[in-house]
C-alpha cells in the first residue's frame, strides 16, 4: 500500500535489494520470501520478526525513492506480499519514471514524488471511505470470535479492542495478542509449540500503571492480589493504557454501586423529532461526522475508530470518558450527553475581543470554554435560548452564529467550520426542550431503588388549599429565605467598618453582574475568581452557590419536586430517618438558628427528602453539618438541590455507607503530600497522622474543625473551584506547621498542633456575630497560638500549590480508587470469614477460597446476565454476608464443582432442591452464608447431619410437586385437602413420638389449666416472656422433621442410587441401599396398618399366625446421633421367602427387585381401639414383624414399585409414611452406608480444580486450533 513518505537509511543488514532503477529501489526483508529461512541470517531475522512481532510494524516488502547526492531515502510504498509490491512497482515505472527523468534538481524530484504519493493516498481514502468500516468491522468480528473461542467467553462478553504486544512470563517475553473486553483482560500466545493463556477480571485489578524499565522504555503493569503482569511493545501505549483505565474504573464502579451494572449499556438513541421532516433528520445524521463528535481514541493494529464504534454497541468508552469530563467541567447533571464539540471564537463584549476556545453541544446546553485557562467560560441552557440564527459572514467575522436568550443577552460565535450543521443540531435540541421544564417528565428520576412512582406530580404545588396539612409549603419561613436572614432581619443596621467593607463587596459583585451578566448565562472569567477569593457577600452567598455548583439548573427544571418529595418521605420510618433524628440536635448546636424548632424542622425535611431520593446513600454522618450550613444561607429547596450537587457530583461517593470517595481523596492527599512535602510525609507516615486528620477535613469541608466564619469562606471557594481548593488548603495547613510536626514524637501531639492551628483560623472581615467554636473553647489552653487570617491561608495555598490541576487529581483518584475498593473488598472478605467460622467446619483458608469462588460466580452472573437482574442481585449496601448472591444456574455450577454428592444426570435436580431449601426468603437468590451452610453440612457434618440434609432435600419446599409427579408418573399429586391432611398427620406423628405417662399427662393438663387462668390476667411480663420465646432460636431436632410419604421416599431412593456411581465400593453400597429400601418399605406398610386400624373397622378376622417380634440393636457408631431405642424388626427370613440379590445383577435391577418384593399386605385392624391408641404412643422405631402378614390380604391401593409400573387401577398410597428416625435407624444397619456418610470430604482439591477449570476449558485441544495464525495487520 502507499504510505506517507518517511526518511530511512538504505544501508541496513535486514533488507535485500531485488529491483532498482535510477530513482526507485524495491527491497525485501531478510527471512521473508524466497529462501529466506535456508540461510542463517534469514533464519535469525525471521525468528526476531516472530518473537518481536516485527511484521506488525515492518512490512516484508518496501519501495524506496533514492536520490544521488544523499544517503537518506524515502519509503513510498510497502507490501505484505510480492504481488502487492509488484503492482506498485509497475505503476511507478509506467507513470512516474519518465516524468521524473526530466527534472534537473534532486529536490524537485523528491518534492514531486512525495506530492504525487500523498495525492494517491488522499484519493484512496476518499474512494474507500464507505468501504473501510465494513472491512474493519469484519476483522473486528473475527477477532471477537477468536477471543470467545480461545477463552471460553459467551456472546454477552463484548470485545472492546485488541493489541499486538509482548507479555513477560518470567524473564522471557511472549509475543501475542492482548484482548480487552468489557469485564476481562485476556492474553494469548502460541509460539514454537508453547501456549500462554492469561485471563484477569477487571474487578480483581488492584493496581494499573505505566512503567519505564531498562529493558523496555515503556510497559504496562497490571497487578492483582496474588500476581503482577507486565505488557510491553505496544504501538501506542498511551491509548492502550487509557482504555485499560476506563475498563478498570467501570469495574470498580460496579463493585461500589449496583446501578453501575444497569449503566453498562449506552442509552437508546433519541426518537426522530416530530416537527422535523424525516429527510432532514437523516441528513443531519449523515453530516454529523463533520462536527468533531466523541469517538473512540483507542486504536488497534487494524481497527479504525469508526469500526470500533459500529462494533461496540454496549458502550463507547471514549465517548463515556468525554461525557464525564464535559459534565465535570461545566457542573452538569449525570444524564447530560455530549453531542459534539468544535473549535470556534467567542466575542466577549467586556474585553472587546474574540476569545479562542471550544464550543460544546449537548442535549440541554450550549457551553464554551476558552483555550487559555480561566479566560472565559460560558454555560447557556437551551431552556433560556430564544433565537439561534446565522449572522452575516465577513473576513473579520467568518461563519458567525448568534444565540439570544430570554434575559436579553446575546452571544456571538464565529470561525465555525460547519455552521449549517451546527445550527441544525441546536435547532433539533431546542424543539425537544419545553419552555417550562426540562424533558417530557417533570419529576427527576430517583437514584437507586426508591419509591419514585409514589412521588406525586408537582402540578398541585402552589395551591393554597393544598398547603393545609402539608409538611412543606410556601408559607413556611424557611421556604423563602435562609435561616441567617430570618434571624437577622430585625437586627439594627450596622454602620461599622466591617459592614462598610461588606457593602463594598456587594457593590463589586453588582458591577460584575452588569458587565458580565447575572444568572446561569453569566460570563465566568478570572475576575469572577478574584471576587470569590475575596469572599462572597452574605446576601449573595446562596445565589452564587447555586450558580457555581450547577444546582440552579436542576432546581429550575424540576419545580415542585422537593415539596412533593417531602410529602412522600415525611412520616416514613427507616434506618436513615432514625439516624437523622439522632443527629439533628448535633448539627451546629452553637448557632442560634438550630436552637429552636424552626431550624431543626427545616434540617429534618431536607435530610429526610434526600434520604428518600437517594436510598443508596440515605444518610451519612457529616451530611447534617454541611446541610445546616446550606440552610443558613439558602431556602429549603435551594439547600436540598445544593446537597444533591454535593453528594452526587462535587463529592462523589463521599457520603455512601463506606465513605469510599473520602477514602479515595485521603489517598490522593497522601500522594500529594509525598510529592510536595516529602520530608513531612515520611515523618507523618510513621506517626499515622494523615489518614486520621484528612477524613474529617474532607467530609465536612473543614466546617467541623475550623471556626464557622472562616470555614464558610472555604465553602465559597469550593463551590467555584471544586475539590482542588480543599487539597490546596490542606497542604497549606501542613506546610505552615511543618517545623512543629517534624518535632512531634507521637500521633496525639501532632493532632493537638493541627487542631489548635485550625481553631485559630479567623475571619476578621465577617459582619455576623461571632459563632463560638466548641473545639476551640475546649482546647484553647492558657496561651492560645496566634490567630491566622483565613484570607492569608487561602492566598498562600494558591501561591504554593496553585499548580494543581483537576485532570491530575482525577488521574490520582483513579489510582487510589482501585486500592481503596479492593481494600474494602478484602475487609468484607475477612468479616465474612470471621462470621462464618463459628457456623461451619471449614478452615479460614478454605472459607477465603470459597468466598473468592462464590464472588467470582456472582460477578459472572452480573456480567453475563441482564442488566436489570444484575442490579437486583448486586447490592453493596447490604451486610457483607448478603452482598453477593447467585441464582440457580450459578448455584448449579458451584454445586457440580464443589459438592461431594454428585448424582450424574440427577445432579441438576438435586442442586435445584438444595437451592430451594437454602433460599429461605424465596427471592430466587442464595447468599454466601446460605451456600456455606449447605456445603458444610455435606462435607463436614456427621452422619446424622448429612442424613437430615438429604432427608430435607426430598421434602417440600425442596421437592416440588412437578418432580414427584415425574417420579411416580401420577396424574394427581396432593389434592387440595391433602396438604392439610399431611401436615396434620405430621403434627400427630411428632406429638405421638413423645412418650408420656398418664401421670405426666395429668401434670400437663394441670399446667394447661393454670395457663388458662394466666391468660385472663396478662401483664407486660407475660408479653415480654412471649416475645423472648419468639426471638429465641429454637434448635431443630430429628423429632421436628415431618414424615416422608411414598413419592418422596422413591425420590430419596433414586438419589441414593445415583450418589454411588463413582465410589470404589459401588456394589456393596447398592446392595446396602436395596436392603435398606426393602426394610423401610416394610416399616411404612406396617405403620400404615396401625394408623388405619384405629380409624376404620374391618370384618376380616385378625391374623392368628403371628410370630413373636425379634428385637435387635443397631450397630454402635461414633456418630453424635441420639441414642436409639430397641428396634422391633422382622425375624430372619429364609432364602426361599426372600430371594437374594445376585452380585451379577445390575444395581437398578437389584434395587427395583428389592422394592418390588417389599410390597406387603395391609394388616388387619387391631382387636380394640386401645391397641390403636397404644400404637400412637410407641416409638417410631417400633415395627411389627412383616413376616407375619398374610399375602392373601394385599390391598388394591398398594403401589408396586418394581419395574417402574403400577398395577392397573392402582392409586397413590396416601397413608404410607416413614419418619426420619426410621430412615436413620435403617441406614445404621448397613456398615457400607455408615462408612460412606461418616467419611469427611476434603474440599481443597475440588477448589483447586474449580480454579483451574476455566483455564483448562480455554486450552487448545485440537491441532486445528493450534494452527490459528496471528491477525493480519
Amino acid at each position: 500500500m502507499w504510505i506517507h513518505p518517511e526518511e530511512v537509511l538504505l544501508a541496513g543488514p535486514l533488507w535485500v535489494s531485488e529491483r532498482a532503477n535510477p530513482f526507485f529501489i524495491l527491497q525485501r526483508r531478510r527471512g521473508h520470501g524466497r529462501g529466506g529461512f535456508l540461510r542463517s541470517p534469514g533464519l535469525l531475522v525471521g525468528t526476531l520478526d516472530v518473537v518481536l512481532d516485527s511484521s506488525a510494524r515492518v512490512a516484508p516488502y518496501r519501495i524506496l525513492l533514492q536520490t544521488a547526492d544523499s544517503q537518506m531515502f524515502w519509503t513510498v510504498a510497502c507490501g505484505s506480499s510480492r504481488k502487492e509490491i509488484t503492482e506498485h512497482w509497475d505503476w511507478l515505472e509506467a507513470n512516474l519514471l519518465q516524468t521524473v527523468a526530466i527534472f534537473d534538481n534532486d529536490e524537485d524530484v523528491t518534492t514531486f514524488v512525495k506530492g504525487k504519493i500523498l495525492g494517491i493516498i488522499a484519493e484512496e481514502k476518499r474512494l474507500q471511505q464507505g468501504e473501510e468500516p465494513e472491512e474493519d468491522c469484519g476483522k473486528f468480528r473475527e477477532a471477537e470470535l477468536k477471543m470467545r473461542r480461545l477463552f471460553g467467553m459467551p456472546e454477552e462478553e463484548k470485545l472492546v479492542n485488541y493489541y499486538s504486544c509482548s507479555f513477560w512470563k518470567g524473564r522471557v517475553p511472549r509475543q501475542g495478542w492482548l484482548y480487552l473486553s468489557i469485564n476481562h483482560l485476556c492474553f494469548y500466545s502460541f509460539l514454537l509449540g508453547k501456549e500462554v493463556t492469561l485471563v484477569v477480571q477487571w474487578s480483581e485489578v488492584t493496581r494499573l500503571e505505566k512503567n519505564a524499565t531498562l529493558v523496555f522504555p515503556e510497559s504496562v503493569r497490571v497487578s492483582t492480589r496474588h500476581s503482577e503482569h507486565f505488557f510491553s511493545m505496544f504501538i501506542n501505549i498511551n491509548d492502550t493504557f487509557r482504555l485499560m483505565e476506563q475498563l478498570a474504573n467501570i469495574a470498580m464502579r460496579q463493585l461500589l454501586d449496583k446501578q453501575a451494572f444497569a449503566g453498562r449499556r449506552c442509552p437508546k438513541p433519541a426518537k426522530t423529532l416530530k416537527n422535523v421532516p424525516h429527510t432532514e433528520a437523516s441528513h443531519g445524521k449523515q453530516q454529523r461526522h463533520k462536527l468533531p463528535i466523541p469517538t473512540s481514541s483507542v486504536k488497534g493494529p487494524t481497527v479504525h475508530r469508526r469500526a470500533l464504534r459500529c462494533l461496540l454497541p454496549p458502550m463507547d468508552l471514549d465517548a463515556r470518558a468525554k461525557n464525564e469530563r464535559y459534565r465535570a467541567m461545566f457542573r452538569l447533571t449525570q444524564d447530560e450527553r455530549l453531542d459534539g464539540h468544535t473549535d470556534c471564537t467567542l466575542w466577549t463584549p467586556f474585553a472587546k475581543m474574540h476569545v479562542v476556545g471550544q464550543l460544546f453541544i449537548s442535549n440541554n446546553y450550549v457551553c464554551f470554554n476558552s483555550r487559555e485557562e480561566d479566560l472565559c467560560q460560558l454555560i447557556i441552557p437551551l431552556r433560556e435560548v430564544s433565537i439561534v440564527e446565522k449572522a452575516d459572514s465577513s473576513s473579520v467575522l467568518p461563519c458567525p452564529v448568534s444565540i439570544s436568550t430570554k434575559n436579553k443577552m446575546n452571544f456571538l460565535f464565529a470561525n465555525l467550520r460547519d455552521r449549517d450543521f451546527l445550527v441544525q443540531r441546536i435547532s433539533d435540541f431546542l424543539q425537544r426542550t419545553p419552555d417550562s421544564c426540562w424533558g417530557d417528565t417533570s419529576p427527576l428520576a430517583l437514584i437507586g431503588h426508591s419509591a419514585s412512582s409514589s412521588v406525586p406530580s408537582p402540578s398541585s404545588a402552589g395551591s393554597d388549599s393544598a398547603h393545609r396539612g402539608r409538611h412543606f409549603h410556601p408559607g413556611l419561613p424557611t421556604a423563602s429565605q435562609g435561616l441567617l436572614q430570618l434571624y437577622q432581619q430585625d437586627a439594627p443596621e450596622d454602620l461599622g467598618p466591617k459592614a462598610m467593607k461588606e457593602k463594598m463587596k456587594e457593590e463589586a459583585w453588582n458591577i460584575h453582574f452588569s458587565e458580565f451578566g447575572r444568572g446561569v448565562c453569566m460570563y465566568r472569567t478570572s475576575r469572577t475568581r478574584e471576587l470569590v477569593l475575596n469572599g462572597i457577600p452574605e446576601c449573595l452567598r446562596g445565589e452564587l452557590w447555586l450558580l457555581f455548583s450547577g444546582a440552579q439548573n436542576e432546581m429550575a427544571t424540576h419545580p415542585g419536586y422537593y415539596g412533593d418529595l417531602v410529602e412522600t418521605a415525611m412520616g416514613r420510618c427507616s434506618l436513615a430517618t432514625e439516624e437523622i433524628e439522632r443527629d439533628l440536635h448535633r448539627s451546629m448546636p452553637e448557632h442560634r438558628a438550630f436552637q429552636n424548632d424552626t431550624g431543626i424542622a427545616a434540617l429534618r425535611r431536607v435530610l429526610t427528602a434526600y434520604a428518600h431520593r437517594n436510598p443508596g446513600i440515605g444518610y451519612c454522618q457529616a451530611m447534617n453539618i454541611v446541610t445546616s450550613v446550606l440552610l443558613l444561607y439558602c431556602p429549603e429547596e435551594e439547600a436540598f438541590w445544593l446537597l444533591v450537587a454535593l453528594c452526587e457530583r462535587m463529592l462523589p461517593d463521599y457520603y455512601n455507607t463506606r465513605v469510599v470517595g473520602a477514602l479515595v481523596d485521603q489517598g490522593v492527599f497522601e500522594d500529594l503530600t509525598q510529592g510536595f512535602l516529602p520530608l513531612l510525609y515520611e515523618h507523618m507516615q510513621q506517626l499515622g497522622v494523615i489518614s486520621t486528620i484528612s477524613l474529617s477535613w474532607f467530609l465536612t469541608l473543614f466546617l467541623s474543625v475550623m471556626p464557622f466564619d472562616s470555614a464558610v469562606l472555604l465553602v465559597d471557594c469550593f463551590f467555584y473551584e471544586g475539590i482542588k481548593l480543599i487539597f490546596q488548603v490542606a497542604l497549606a495547613v501542613l506546610h505552615d506547621n511543618m517545623d512543629a510536626l517534624l518535632s512531634c514524637s507521637d500521633e496525639g501531639e501532632a493532632m493537638t498542633i493541627l487542631g489548635r492551628y485550625l481553631d485559630n483560623v479567623v475571619n476578621r472581615q465577617t459582619v455576623a456575630p461571632p459563632t463560638p467554636h466548641l473545639h476551640a473553647l475546649l482546647t484553647s489552653g492558657d496561651t492560645p497560638p496566634p490567630e491566622i487570617d483565613v484570607f492569608d491561608l487561602i492566598k498562600s495555598s494558591y501561591e504554593r500549590f496553585g499548580s494543581l490541576r483537576s485532570d491530575v487529581i482525577e488521574q490520582m483518584r483513579f489510582k487510589q480508587r482501585l486500592k481503596v475498593i479492593q481494600s474494602l473488598e478484602d475487609t468484607a472478605k475477612r468479616s465474612v470469614v470471621r462470621a462464618m467460622m463459628t457456623e461451619s467446619a471449614f478452615s479460614i483458608e478454605e472459607l477465603e477460597e470459597l468466598y473468592c469462588l462464590f464472588k467470582s460466580q456472582h460477578m459472572t452472573s452480573c456480567y453475563w446476565g441482564s442488566s436489570s437482574s444484575a442490579a437486583e442481585r448486586h447490592d453493596p449496601s447490604l451486610p457483607y454476608l448478603e452482598q453477593y448472591r447467585i441464582d440457580p444456574a450459578q448455584f448449579l455450577q458451584l454445586f457440580t464443582a464443589l459438592a461431594p454428592w454428585l448424582c450424574g444426570g440427577h445432579t441438576p435436580s438435586l442442586a435445584a432442591r438444595l437451592f430451594r431449601l437454602l433460599d429461605q426468603n424465596q427471592d430466587g437468590l442464595v447468599n454466601f452464608k446460605e451456600f456455606i451452610t449447605g456445603l458444610s453440612g455435606m462435607c463436614h457434618g456427621d452422619m446424622t447431619e448429612k442424613l437430615k440434609l438429604l432427608y430435607k432435600l426430598h421434602l417440600p419446599p425442596a421437592l416440588c410437586a412437578e418432580e414427584a409427579e415425574s417420579a411416580l408418573e401420577a396424574t394427581h399429586f396432593f389434592t387440595e385437602d391433602e396438604p392439610l391432611k399431611a401436615s396434620f398427620l405430621s403434627d400427630l406423628d411428632i406429638s405421638g413420638q413423645q412418650e408420656v405417662t398418664s401421670g405426666e399427662e395429668g401434670k400437663d393438663g394441670g399446667a394447661d389449666s393454670e395457663e388458662k387462668k394466666d391468660v385472663q390476667v396478662k401483664d407486660y411480663r407475660y408479653y415480654l416472656r412471649m416475645w423472648a420465646k419468639e426471638k429465641e432460636q429454637r434448635t431443630e431436632t430429628i423429632k421436628d422433621l415431618p414424615r416422608m410419604n411414598q413419592e418422596q421416599f422413591i425420590e430419596l431412593c433414586k438419589t441414593l442410587y445415583n450418589m454411588f456411581s463413582e465410589e470404589r465400593e459401588e456394589q456393596q453400597l447398592y446392595h446396602a441401599i436395596a436392603t435398606v429400601a426393602s426394610l423401610l418399605l416394610r416399616i411404612g406398610e406396617v405403620g400404615k396398618k396401625f394408623s388405619n386400624g384405629g380409624g376404620r373397622k374391618t370384618e376380616a378376622p385378625p391374623t392368628t399366625h403371628q410370630a413373636p417380634p425379634t428385637t435387635y440393636q443397631a450397630p454402635p457408631t461414633d456418630t453424635q446421633s441420639p441414642p436409639l431405642v430397641d428396634l422391633v424388626a422382622p425375624p430372619p427370613v429364609s432364602p426361599e421367602a426372600t430371594p437374594p440379590v445376585s452380585p451379577e445383577a445390575t444395581p437398578p435391577d437389584a434395587l427395583c427387585r428389592a422394592l418390588a418384593e417389599a410390597q406387603l399386605e395391609p394388616v388387619a385392624a387391631p382387636a380394640s381401639d386401645e391397641e390403636a391408641r397404644d400404637d400412637g404412643s410407641t416409638s417410631s422405631f417400633s415395627v411389627v414383624s412383616a413376616g407375619s402378614l398374610a399375602c392373601e390380604d394385599m390391598a388394591d391401593d398398594t403401589v408396586l414399585v418394581g419395574g417402574g409400573q403400577q398395577r392397573p387401577g392402582s392409586v397413590l398410597d396416601a397413608d404410607w409414611s416413614i419418619s426420619f428416625e426410621q430412615v436413620l435407624a435403617s441406614l445404621l444397619t448397613e456398615p457400607p452406608l455408615v462408612d460412606y456418610f461418616e467419611k469427611k470430604t476434603d474440599i481443597r482439591d475440588k477448589m483447586a480444580a474449580c480454579h483451574a477449570k476455566r483455564a483448562v476449558q480455554r486450552q487448545i485441544s485440537s491441532a486445528s486450533e493450534q494452527e490459528i495464525t496471528q491477525h493480519s495487520t
